[in-house]
């Protein structure tokens, strides 16, 4: 299917693949055709024009992230690619999606708690304990530890993804912490100041109040007894992938940005070095892994950490988000088992479904697998950002049997899902518009309730016919608006 009426007079092959902008028989989507008609009135020159000085100012800014590309012996610092042309979620679609972000974040949280406490939902036999206990991420030092508010996840990413027949389905939840925060509110900047004659001509939700949900969010676990809590974001430093992420939120939020070693521990509370003297922190919003949170508790070793930090975390002086070991939920095996967990804590049916999912230590699920490898997506329970992963229909026969003889040495340590088609949204490309593939990271905070960023990122896959949109392996973004009407 070919669409020749777009403002820049290009062909658009939206093939057989869902489109967010076009139905299909290659009429634009109602929600789109605002923004259509703003199209309209410009060219290729005036979009590109408008597209370089986007990528111009993210350069000025310093709104870049690491990359580390194979065959490269140093790792490359980029701006994050950045397409014009937004992706648009009507409001009835947005308030679904809304509920079932809310509803999965919400199940995950009492999982956590549970995991941590009486574990009803392994006794119940609903999840086994050896998947449980034998994963990399479950903390045993954080059983019967009392978390503020029981508040396990006070940020988490649920990527949601749409198939060739426009539903949506949730493929992965990032708990540990979960990044993009930063792209979605610059790419709204961007496009409020280089793009304002098409946003202010459609009524799109804001995203700006939601830094201020964020920020109560983080105080919300701070102890009891503090007025005016103190929050410092705790990073690895500048050569981690994420520093601009994390300067940025850090700067917006009003929160200290602090390495390990501004930090110190003195009689179970946590205080900042500063030229004034100590000050003491009361939340720590860590965007480090567990391993290196404290070298006395975890990794020896680690000098991104501070010493300590988890006897006063049990003494109840500081409180950490998210809480160490929550990655035991973000799993790509316990994934499996969200569903359930929505079932068994909330009495409720998922609003939002699961990619159907393989666990590979089972025979009979891994046996199928590996007979049918070329037309799935295999990954590695323990990796996230595209790392570990096998995408069958374009793998290389070499890359076949090398995962299948993987598989079968560890079979735990995977997980299969079948080959979904992704939805595609048109990007500009050399002065073209081109489909490309592309996913939706959601938002939540959790504070007093659960408040969901409208839009989250949209992640796109830059390569043509690539199903691969992050941004580690080469993705861009493009702003996400939800109308308010």
């Amino acid at each position: 299917m070919y669409i020749s009426n777009l403002p820049l007079n290009q062909s658009y092959s939206a093939s057989s693949f869902y489109d967010e902008m076009y139905d299909g028989t290659g009429a634009v989507r109602r929600h789109y055709e605002r923004l259509y008609e703003k199209l309209q009135l410009m060219n290729a020159e005036s979009l590109g024009r408008r597209q370089r000085a986007m990528n111009q100012r993210m350069l000025e800014e310093g709104i870049t992230y690491t990359l580390y590309a194979d065959g490269q012996q140093e790792a490359l610092e980029r701006t994050i690619p950045f397409d014009i042309l937004p992706r648009i979620i009507p409001q009835h679609e947005w308030r679904e999606l809304e509920r079932g972000v809310i509803q999965r974040t919400k199940a995950l949280n009492r999982f956590l708690y549970d995991l941590y406490h009486d574990q009803h939902i392994i006794n119940d036999g609903i999840i086994s304990r050896k998947m449980v206990v034998s994963n990399r991420y479950f903390r045993p030092e954080m059983m019967r530890l009392h978390v503020p508010d029981d508040i396990y996840v006070t940020c988490s990413g649920i990527d949601l993804i749409r198939d060739e027949h426009g539903q949506f389905f949730v493929l992965e939840d990032n708990l540990r912490s979960p990044s993009g925060f930063s792209y979605l509110f610059t790419t709204r900047m961007m496009m409020k100041r280089f793009f304002h004659d098409s946003y202010f001509s459609c009524s799109v939700a804001e995203v700006e109040h939601s830094l201020g949900a964020f920020l109560s969010a983080l105080k919300r676990i701070a102890p009891r007894d503090r007025a005016n809590p103190t929050v410092a974001l705790l990073t690895p430093g500048k050569f981690n992938s994420a520093y601009f992420e994390h300067t940025y939120l850090a700067q917006k939020m009003g929160i200290e940005l602090v390495e390990g070693g501004d930090l110190v521990c003195i009689d179970h509370k946590i205080y900042a070095r500063t030229t004034t003297g100590l000050k003491q922190i009361d939340v720590v919003y860590r965007r480090i892994d567990d391993d290196y949170l404290d070298p006395l508790a975890f990794r020896p070793d680690s000098v991104l950490g501070v010493a300590g930090l988890m006897n006063a975390y049990r003494a109840g002086n500081v409180a950490i988000a998210n809480a160490p070991g929550t990655g035991v939920a973000d799993d790509k095996a316990i994934y499996t088992f969200v569903p359930d967990m929505i079932r068994y804590y909330l009495n409720e049916e998922p609003i939002l479904p699961n990619v159907p999912t393989y666990l590979l230590e089972r025979p009979d699920e891994r046996e199928y697998v590996l007979e049918r490898l070329d037309r799935m997506v295999v990954k590695e329970t323990s990796l996230s950002g595209g790392y570990g992963m096998l995408i069958g229909p374009s793998a290389t026969e070499e890359e076949l049997m090398r995962f299948a003889e993987n598989i079968r040495m560890n079979p735990g340590n995977y997980i299969a899902q079948p080959t979904i088609s992704l939805s595609t949204a048109p990007i500009m490309n050399h002065g073209q518009f081109v489909p490309r593939h592309i996913d939706l990271r959601a938002f939540a905070l959790f504070g007093n309730s659960v408040h969901v960023i409208p839009g989250g990122l949209t992640r796109v896959a830059m390569k043509e016919g690539s199903l691969v949109v992050n941004s580690s392996q080469g993705g861009g973004c493009k702003d996400t608006w939800v109308l308010r009407e």
